[in-house]
């Protein structure tokens, strides 16, 4: 946990280290991330999932996101599979301005989730029933810091440290 810590503080304060440009978010962007989750909190494997999130002010934007992870187990005949499915709403601060960053490559940001997980178990001995405490099925509320790199003014890269379906994303990021 400390690891992952260290990794969040470093990956947001990264944009300290810019040039002056013009700023990387503003109000109306859509920005898209799809990619996938390392540490997962719930199941093994590599989770996958996207986020949409539209500007609504110059420091705060809006949307959605969808997060998917399979954990499955196979040894002399008898198989078992966990699935886990997160919907929700989220909502990001983007601190380029508060932190006095001015590059139009970097957004650092943090925000909230909350949605509904969907958490199912199944195994071919008949039975399948719905996952165990503390990660059944129902409500849920996350938190992520992140930041995005963009390579041109469409295309990027981001990374995400937080609670959701996995401590860490990493993918690709657009914005139009």
């Amino acid at each position: 946990m400390k690891q992952l810590l260290t990794f969040a503080t470093a990956l947001f304060l990264s944009a300290f280290a810019t040039s002056s440009f013009a700023q990387s978010y503003k109000n109306g962007d859509n920005l898209l991330n799809v990619g996938i989750g390392l540490g997962a909190y719930t199941a093994g494997g590599l989770p996958i999932g996207a986020s949409f999130e539209k500007g609504i002010t110059d420091q705060i934007s809006v949307g959605g996101s969808f997060d998917f992870a399979r954990y499955g187990y196979n040894y002399g005949g008898y198989k078992w599979n966990y699935t886990f499915m997160y919907i929700g709403a989220r909502a990001s601060y983007h601190a380029g301005e508060l932190l006095n960053i001015s590059n139009d490559k970097f957004d650092p940001y943090a925000g909230v989730s909350l949605g509904f997980r969907a958490a199912s178990y199944k195994d071919n001995s008949g039975y399948s029933d719905n996952y165990y405490n503390p990660y059944n099925s129902g409500l849920f509320l996350g938190l992520h810091i992140g930041s995005r790199y963009r390579f041109s003014e469409k295309l990027g890269v981001f990374g995400e440290v937080g609670y959701g379906i996995a401590a860490l994303k990493l993918g690709l990021s657009a914005k139009f």
